[in-house]
């Protein structure tokens, strides 16, 4: 299940507050806002920067871009322990009345992944091939969010050198323009924001995006892989407690250790 993940936001937020307000409270106090912004700069970054992702992607690629971006602003909610007591709950039915038993309640199970697997053990596929066939899932699923992401990384990697471009073009009219005074401010600022622009970009936004939907792909492989496991388990006819040990490696320590500390208070 996917919600709102309000960090991402909140983080650009606070990074561009700290930007402005390091500008507004300089040492001089003399700080303008308005002397930080340039249109040229940002021509210059945003133009190259959506001129380079043209040339680097098919439209195909740039169609997965909204739905790339929208995956940065929500968080997938996996309560592992939820999803072991199902699969246990699954291999105490199996056990009891056959796989074939299993077919009736699959409607109620939300998750597409855990069905095919559900059906793949009911139809009596044997365990290796259902292992191959549900991480054949996983390593497409891979490879499509990777080819999602690369659109953003890419983005970090050019936003940069668009930078540097421009500081490289405002540098190369200030040089021509050495005898009139009045223009070497302009130029100078052209030459500095851009980079400014570019590598804000880069930090801020593309490298970090990029970076939160690559700890999200890892995630969700790593639920699927329990889902395989425990899929396996039940079509093997595997004990229920023998199951839940095997599937509760998956739990992080901290995890392990509450349930730990639960054990034993009803123990006591």
């Amino acid at each position: 299940m996917k919600k709102l993940d309000l960090l991402t936001p909140i983080g650009i937020f606070i990074g561009l507050t700290m930007v402005m307000l390091a500008i507004y409270t300089n040492a001089a106090g003399t700080g303008s806002f308005q002397s930080f912004f340039q249109v040229t700069s940002l021509l210059i970054v945003l133009g190259g920067l959506t001129a380079a992702i043209l040339i680097n992607f098919s439209i195909q690629d740039l169609r997965l871009l909204p739905k790339v971006i929208k995956e940065t602003f929500q968080t997938r909610e996996s309560n592992l322990r939820e999803l072991i007591d199902k699969f246990v709950d699954l291999s105490t039915k199996a056990r009891r009345e056959g796989l074939l038993a299993l077919e009736a309640g699959i409607e109620d199970v939300e998750d597409p992944f855990i069905e095919k697997g559900v059906m793949l053990a009911v139809d009596g596929i044997e365990p290796e091939v259902i292992k191959d066939i549900m991480m054949a899932e996983v390593v497409a699923m891979e490879e499509r969010h990777r080819k999602g992401r690369l659109i953003i990384e890419k983005a970090g990697e050019y936003a940069p050198a668009w930078g540097m471009i421009g500081t490289l073009v405002g540098l190369v009219l200030m040089l021509q323009n050495l005898n009139d005074p009045a223009t070497l401010g302009p130029n100078m600022a052209v030459a500095l924001l851009t980079t400014l622009y570019g590598t804000l970009l880069a930090n801020l936004v593309f490298i970090p995006m990029a970076s939160k939907l690559a700890m999200s792909t890892e995630e969700e492989i790593f639920v699927k892989q329990i889902v395989v496991e425990g899929v396996i388990g039940v079509q093997s006819g595997q004990n229920p407690k023998i199951l839940q040990e095997k599937l509760s490696a998956f739990l992080p320590n901290h995890r392990k250790e509450e349930e730990r500390g639960e054990e034993e208070e009803l123990n006591d």
